[in-house]
């Protein structure tokens, strides 16, 4: 029998098709494609398990918030029936000199943070990552004052700041400096209780950085150290340029955090002296609390909530594009 040979360069004869396979080109829809996570019987089944948690958020965050704005409008001491008193609250509230007081004291407070507090946490975390033997013991104490009750941490900075017997003015008195009235002077009391504020929450920011630096690419520093790149270089234009979008995100966090601000003035200085330190959740809890006004108490909280809200959303509309780019 002979076997007759194509020729060279000849298209090679079509293959018989097989039953049971496809067209090249066409995807073959079996039983697989119809399992997968954008069909509607997979969304019905995640929705089933996403229900209680969205019932245990709405039950103990949007429904509170929605109460507290009903508070608002409302004359109550939470165990009578409520008054309904439209916006009186908020005409009391605005009419109250205490409240622009604490606004200028919270705002203070705020830029003393930032300039202050903020790039602590990065400086450590550069110093941490740089330090290769003893980078461990570095973590463990720089995260230490997290790990502190706050209550017991202010009380221990409270005993620093002691005009007569603390910690601060024992070793300034030393070199023949001090007494000073930390928390007893008007010029001093909002700068010591953002020390405090700093020592306290800085260790969990601190980390937050150090995971950032660690997705930074070698390749990037060794560039540049063979270009000749100093210290101070290859911090502002490798490492900063690549947290950029980790420090946008925690600037923001910072701002509202140090909107919020109420242990530090609770325990140090109740808000004194002469209501210098006042912030705006402490006049919220001096409404709620000791003068028994809920209703102004949430009005207020609802203004915050509100202003803050704002706040966050004119950042991220400015800062979109440097985050990204």
């Amino acid at each position: 029998m002979t076997i007759v040979q194509p020729a060279r360069g000849a298209p090679a004869p079509p293959e018989a098709k097989q039953p049971g396979t496809t067209r090249p080109g066409r995807r073959h829809l079996g039983l697989a494609s119809l399992r997968r996570p954008g069909r509607r019987g997979f969304g019905l089944a995640s929705l089933l398990f996403l229900l209680p948690l969205l019932l245990l958020f709405g039950c103990f965050a949007w429904w509170p918030i929605g109460q507290s704005v009903i508070l608002g409008f409302q004359e109550t001491d939470l165990v009578n029936e409520p008054t309904w008193v439209g916006l009186d609250n908020f005409h009391f509230l605005f009419s109250d000199p205490l409240l622009w007081t604490t606004l200028r004291n919270t705002a203070w407070f705020v830029l003393l943070s930032l300039v202050i507090g903020f790039p602590v946490p990065i400086m450590l975390a550069m110093l941490v990552t740089e330090l290769r033997r003893l980078g461990g013991i570095f973590r463990v104490l720089v995260y230490l004052p997290v790990v502190v009750p706050p209550v017991v941490a202010l009380m221990l900075w409270r005993w620093f700041y002691d005009p007569d017997f603390g910690l601060f003015n024992q070793v300034l008195g030393s070199i023949g400096l001090g007494p000073y009235p930390w928390l007893q002077s008007t010029a001093s009391a909002m700068p010591s209780l953002v020390l405090s504020a700093t020592w306290a929450h800085a260790g969990s920011t601190t980390l937050i950085y150090m995971a950032a630096l660690s997705s930074v690419p070698t390749d990037l520093y060794e560039a540049a150290e063979l270009d000749g790149a100093s210290i101070r270089r290859r911090i502002w234009h490798v490492t900063l340029p690549q947290l950029r979008g980790v420090i946008l995100i925690m600037l923001l966090l910072q701002i509202i955090g140090t909107f919020q601000v109420f242990t530090e003035p609770f325990i140090l200085t109740d808000g004194g002296p002469e209501d210098s330190t006042v912030s705006i959740l402490l006049l919220i809890y001096r409404y709620a609390f000791l003068n028994g006004d809920y209703g102004t108490a949430a009005a207020l909280s609802v203004l915050l909530a509100l202003a803050l809200a704002v706040l966050s959303a004119v950042y991220l509309r400015l800062t979109r594009k440097w985050s990204t780019s």
